[in-house]
């Protein structure tokens, strides 16, 4: 206790219940023999709840199977016997703090790698393409919705494959994009370009590390479930969100829409479709109504589209309001004739 804030439990099940309550921990070390459930048991569970913290054993039961399963199943980073002397405990403790350490850094150097490349893409779309950005911003809090009521696991992977899930249409001319999301007939040359560009999409994320699995969800995004049977969960979802936002788009009601996608069986993860259907609808977070441009706020998000009087696009509709949006809004408006007021959805807290 004089080198490490000790907690202690007594019983493998208040060690689960002590690691959600008062987690996270850096280092877990767990006997062997305990009643209820054993040290290998209590390690695995613990690697699932908290993956982070370095795991360790303590044990007199010295048996060579017992350490091969504690290192497989338990994923321990030492097996100690006892008795052990207080310095090799304290040796194997200072590189079990060590290893958590750089653990932690490595997973906030790459977060902040990967947020930081993902901001300037998503700013790129949003100024070579608003009508995609747009669509990106719609999609992911509808693809968000869906995950959470899923419980999907990584849910962040959805997000960032939902935020990214447009930026193949930079190689798209604007006229293409315009017909997409009116609902117009495509040339069969323009349906190849378009269904294209997930794939586009996909090729240029595989060169940011770690973002092999949400290069994979966009790359599914197009997909026919019936036809995949590898098909992600995530891109399950996004194609959900997608298409569903494309019927609404075209000022479909939900019911309608979803009527129009259970016609197409095989297309869609019908599993998913009940959860759309059933599950309280995204939008009713919001409600609808004008502000003010002096009173638009984060959170809030654009429901039609902002022109400046001289016909100049400033914002799709879509958006969600971000300090960098509202920033973005109050540079134009400065330098352009905007207009006084805007729709917006609010968000049913934000409620005055």
């Amino acid at each position: 206790r004089k080198l490490y804030s000790v907690t202690v439990a007594s019983r493998p099940e208040e060690g689960l219940r002590l690691l959600k309550e008062e987690g996270p921990f850096s280092v877990v070390v767990s006997d062997l023999k305990m009643p209820g459930m054993d040290g290998i048991q209590f390690l695995t569970r613990v690697n699932e709840l908290s993956p982070d913290a370095v795991r360790m054993m303590l044990t007199g039961y010295a048996d060579l199977d017992a350490a091969i399963a504690a290192v497989n199943q338990g994923h321990i980073f030492r097996f100690l016997t006892k008795p052990c002397p207080q310095d090799v405990l304290q040796t194997a403790l200072e590189a079990a703090t060590h290893q958590y350490a750089l653990v932690v850094a490595e997973k906030e150097l790459l977060k902040g790698t990967v947020r930081g490349s993902i901001k300037i893409l998503t700013d790129v779309l949003s100024l070579v393409k608003p009508v995609a950005f747009g669509r990106s911003e719609r999609v992911k809090r509808l693809a968000v919705f869906l995950g959470e009521r899923v419980q999907l696991k990584n849910l962040l992977q959805l997000e960032l494959a939902a935020m990214l899930s447009q930026l193949g249409c930079v190689s798209l001319p604007d006229g293409l994009l315009e017909k997409v999301n009116a609902g117009e007939a495509l040339t069969p040359e323009e349906r190849e370009a378009y269904h294209k560009h997930p794939e586009v999409a996909a090729t240029l994320l595989m060169n940011i590390p770690r973002m092999g699995r949400v290069s994979e969800i966009i790359r599914q995004q197009n997909g026919i479930f019936s036809e995949m049977p590898e098909m992600l969960l995530e891109a399950r979802v996004l194609k959900i969100s997608l298409d569903y936002d494309a019927l609404v788009q075209q000022r479909l009601t939900k019911l309608q829409a979803l009527e129009r996608m259970r016609s197409l069986p095989g297309v869609y993860d019908p599993g998913l479709l009940d959860v759309l259907a059933g599950g309280e609808a995204q939008e009713d977070a919001y409600v609808r109504r004008e502000v003010a441009l002096a009173d638009l706020a984060e959170g809030m998000v654009l429901d039609e589209a902002l022109h400046a009087d001289d016909g100049a696009h400033i914002m799709p509709r879509g958006t969600e309001l971000t300090e960098t949006a509202l920033a973005r809004l109050h540079n134009f408006m400065r330098s352009k004739q905007l207009p006084e007021s805007v729709l917006a959805l609010v968000p049913r807290e934000m409620r005055r």
